[in-house]
């Protein structure tokens, strides 16, 4: 006879079935899987094309903006730039309006294999897309949850 603290089977069938973040982590899972794949001749993982994606920009970002870009700790940014950076993909420079901060940007090097990932980023996306039954609606409601998230987390209100 079981116990009020034990979970009926039946509760894990639902959770399988119907929950977001379980959905949200094995479609992430998959994604980063196809990407990775894809990114594979680059000798870059589908994060390190975010990554550099990220700093391709008119203006270097300091650490802190571009760790609130990419949804990172710090910490965990660092550790993420660190093989870029000793593949001579990306720099640390000095702000020159603050010398206590660094800035981050694209080396020549860095540049070009983002050119040619681009294309392979285009055509996987499209890939993907093409199975996907409304793709900018699916956009649009992880934009909305992932700022409502991040209004969240700096105090402010969900909207």
């Amino acid at each position: 006879m079981p116990s009020s603290d034990t979970l009926p089977f039946e509760a894990t069938l639902h959770v399988r079935d119907t929950c977001l973040c379980l959905s949200a982590q094995r479609a992430a899972r998959s994604l980063v899987r196809r990407f990775d794949t894809a990114f594979k001749p680059m000798g870059i993982t589908s994060g390190q094309f975010s990554l550099l994606m990220s700093l391709n920009r008119p203006e270097p970002p300091v650490l802190g903006s571009l760790a609130a870009l990419l949804a990172m700790d710090r910490t965990t940014l660092t550790a993420n730039l660190k093989p870029l950076e000793r593949r001579g993909l990306i720099e640390t420079i000095a702000n020159p309006r603050d010398r206590r901060a660094r800035l981050l940007r694209l080396t020549l090097e860095g540049t070009t294999l983002l050119a040619r990932a681009y294309p392979i980023w285009t055509r996987t996306h499209a890939e993907i897309d093409e199975k996907l039954s409304a793709p900018d609606d699916l956009r649009a409601g992880l934009m909305m949850l992932s700022a409502s998230e991040n209004n969240r987390s700096r105090g402010h209100p969900a909207v």
